[in-house]
C-alpha cells in the first residue's frame, strides 16, 4: 500500500473519529457515537504504523498536509460548507509541504 493511500486512509479514520466526538458533545448526539469514534480512532493510529517510514516524526508531519485536505473536503462533503479561497491556498500550501517531506530521497 502506498504512503498516499495509507494517509488518505488514517484521515478518513480520524476525521470521522473525532466528528463523533464532536457530534456527541457540540451536536447533542447520543453517547453511543463515542463507540465507533473509538474504534476509527484506533483504526487511524494502526494506520499510520504502516507507513514505511524510520521515524514517526516525519511520517506524521507529511500526513498533516493530508488530514488538511481530508479535512476540508469533509467540511464540504459531510458538512455542506464550501471552502473558501484561503482554506484552499492554505491546504495547497500544506499539500507542497508534506509531497516535500515525502518526495524527496533520503
Amino acid at each position: 500500500m502506498t504512503a498516499i493511500a495509507i494517509y488518505a486512509g488514517a484521515a478518513l479514520a480520524e476525521i470521522a473519529g473525532c466528528f463523533a466526538f464532536w457530534a456527541w458533545l457540540k451536536l447533542g448526539k447520543s453517547a453511543w457515537w463515542l463507540l465507533p469514534g473509538l474504534v476509527s480512532l484506533a483504526a487511524f493510529a494502526w494506520l499510520l504504523t504502516l507507513v514505511d517510514n524510520p521515524a514517526a516524526g516525519r511520517a506524521y508531519a507529511a500526513y498533516g498536509g493530508i488530514y488538511i485536505v481530508a479535512s476540508l473536503a469533509w467540511m464540504a462533503l459531510i458538512e455542506k460548507v464550501a471552502p473558501d479561497r484561503y482554506d484552499l491556498a492554505g491546504a495547497a500550501l500544506c499539500l507542497a509541504g508534506a509531497a516535500v517531506i515525502i518526495a524527496v530521497p533520503r
